[in-house]
This record gives C-alpha cells, sequence and structure tokens, in this order.
C-alpha cells in the first residue's frame, strides 16, 4: 500500500475547511500515512457570474476533481455531497459520508429580520432555483435575485447593498466558524423548506478498488448515510439536476427512516410536496418510492419527463 495520499478539493476557503477536517480525521486514523491537499480549480470556480442551470449544474464543481481522481493525479476527493451528481462516472464511488453538519436553509438579512419580517419588495439573493421556489411560496411579494459567489462574497455583496437578505446553506456558515455562524439571522425548518438532496454532508470519493477505498471507510457514518443515500435515491429516480427545483431532507427517528420531498415541473412551476417513511434497510426503495409518488401528483409520466429534462425542452 502506499504512504502517501493526495487529497483533492476545490480552492473556496469553506472547501479547504472541510478538506483539513477530512485529513485531520484520517490522519488521526491513520498516523503512519501521509495525506497531501491538493487545491484543483473547478469550471465552477472559474465562471462565476453565470447562473449554475446555464454552465451545467452543480456538476461543474465537481467533475474536474473527478476527472484527477480518475487520471491518478489525486487519491481522494472531498466534495460537498450536495453538489455531486446522482450518477457517478465509472470507476468512482463514493467510499465514505462522514457525519453530517446541520442540513438547513438560513437568511442572513442585511437588518437581521427574519424572511416572513421582510418588507414587501425585499431583495433576496439566491444562486438556487429550488430556494427562490421556497422562497416565494412564503413570501410571494419578495423579488428573488441570482447570486453567485463563494459565502464571503455573497455575504459582503449583501452588506454593499446589493441585496436586502440572502439564503445559504448553514452548514457551510457552520464550518466556518462563529464569525459566519453568528452573522444568521432566521433558521428555515427542513420540514417545509426542504434542503438540497445531501445538504450539510460531505462525500468521500474514491478509485474503486483503490488503496484509499478501504482507509476512507473509517470516517463513515452509517445513520448520514442511510439519510444522504435516500435523498440520493429520490433524486436519481428523478434524473435531477440544477435545471429542475429538485429537493429532499431524510432523517432516522427509533430505528425508522422519514423522507420529505419536492419538485417542480419546471423553474416557473408550483412546487409539489411528498413525506415517507420505513425501515432504514430500505431506505434506497423509499426514496424511489417518494420520487415516483411526487410526479404523479404533478401530473406528469416520470419518462416523459426525464425525456424532456434531457432533451433541454425544461
Amino acid at each position: 500500500m502506499k504512504t502517501t495520499f493526495k487529497v483533492g478539493t476545490r480552492g473556496s476557503k469553506l472547501a479547504v475547511i472541510q478538506s483539513k477536517w477530512v485529513i485531520g480525521q484520517l490522519q488521526e486514523k491513520y498516523p503512519e500515512y501521509k495525506f497531501e491537499m491538493c487545491k484543483i480549480k473547478t469550471q465552477g470556480d472559474i465562471q462565476k457570474d453565470m447562473p449554475l442551470e446555464i454552465i451545467g449544474g452543480k456538476g461543474v464543481f465537481v467533475k474536474d476533481i473527478q476527472k484527477a481522481l480518475l487520471d491518478g493525479t489525486i487519491d481522494i476527493a472531498v466534495h460537498s455531497i450536495k453538489d455531486v451528481m446522482a450518477r457517478l462516472p465509472e470507476g468512482l464511488t463514493i467510499a465514505a459520508i462522514p457525519i453530517r453538519e446541520n442540513p438547513q436553509d438560513v437568511i442572513i438579512s442585511a437588518s437581521g429580520l427574519e424572511l416572513n419580517q421582510l418588507p414587501e419588495g425585499s431583495r433576496v439573493g439566491t444562486s438556487s432555483l429550488r430556494r427562490g421556489l421556497l422562497v416565494k411560496e412564503i413570501r410571494p411579494d419578495l423579488n428573488i435575485l441570482p447570486i453567485r459567489g463563494n459565502v464571503e462574497t455573497r455575504i459582503n455583496k449583501m452588506k454593499k447593498g446589493e441585496y436586502d437578505a440572502i439564503v445559504l446553506a448553514a452548514a457551510g456558515l457552520h464550518r466556518m466558524g462563529d464569525e459566519f455562524k453568528k452573522q444568521i439571522t432566521h433558521y428555515l425548518e427542513a420540514d417545509s423548506f426542504i434542503p438540497a438532496v445531501g445538504q450539510g454532508a460531505l462525500g468521500i470519493e474514491v478509485r474503486k478498488g483503490s488503496d484509499a477505498e478501504s482507509l476512507v471507510k473509517a470516517i463513515h457514518h452509517e445513520e448520514t448515510a442511510y439519510a444522504v443515500e435516500a435523498e440520493r435515491a429520490f433524486l436519481r429516480r428523478l434524473n435531477g439536476n440544477c435545471k429542475i427545483p429538485v429537493a429532499a431532507h431524510a432523517y432516522i427517528d427509533n430505528g425508522r427512516i422519514i423522507i420529505n420531498g419536492t419538485l417542480a415541473k419546471d423553474r416557473n412551476s408550483k412546487l409539489y410536496y411528498g413525506k415517507k417513511e420505513g425501515p432504514v434497510n430500505d431506505f434506497q426503495q423509499i426514496g424511489t418510492s417518494l420520487a415516483e409518488e411526487i410526479i404523479e401528483k404533478a401530473g406528469i409520466e416520470i419518462e416523459e419527463w426525464i425525456k424532456m429534462q434531457e432533451e433541454g425542452d425544461i
């Protein structure tokens, strides 16, 4: 077995913090090995001013890192798993999902007001179609505007007066420390303001059959993995991508897995909701059947809906 492992990550402050945490966990488990961080600039980091759905969806944050994995430049990739497409490239696997951070979305407002307190017409920044539709369901009188950039950039844009409030993931702010966490104005309930699939969780990706695959399993958290994989089964059945507002949040309670999900037919449609629960070991089937139930509520035959996505008609 090799003794030095290269760990690939995006170069943003948050991505580096996440990767340092993973490296620290691995180093604690395996003091005899060396883990080196390799920062990789992804297409999503280069094209900062264009909406994600135009430049290729959230996958633009992981494809270059996956390419480095496949060609052997790195041995381990650390992703925010919400950025990882439901279907992985041949030869790669998510070998570990560490314990999840808070999966909720949050509001940071310049005035310190919560979402339901913002004045009519307030400008709310988000890069997510899902978040935009969810905000509109609660406050149709607000003005939803696109925003790109890392966490610090988005907060600074709000402070400069470009936005009255922004919607971000709690997990990133928590991981970046108290300076960022204390700026949160309002936590949005995950059962109703449903997070992105995998939000708050990390995915540790490796080459199948590699030395790294067995190593990273030491930081795998089974309960988190069951919940995240139920959400990813939901996404996989829908062939979900960044062009379609899709969300799911699963958790385990008394030995049962509970999952809430929502989707819209297109970026301008209403949201359709559903909820399922069952034995933990049925996590994939529960996620899949929830997707089928909601698409039936939306009144579209699922295979037709997937075909429309692939042909760019949505």
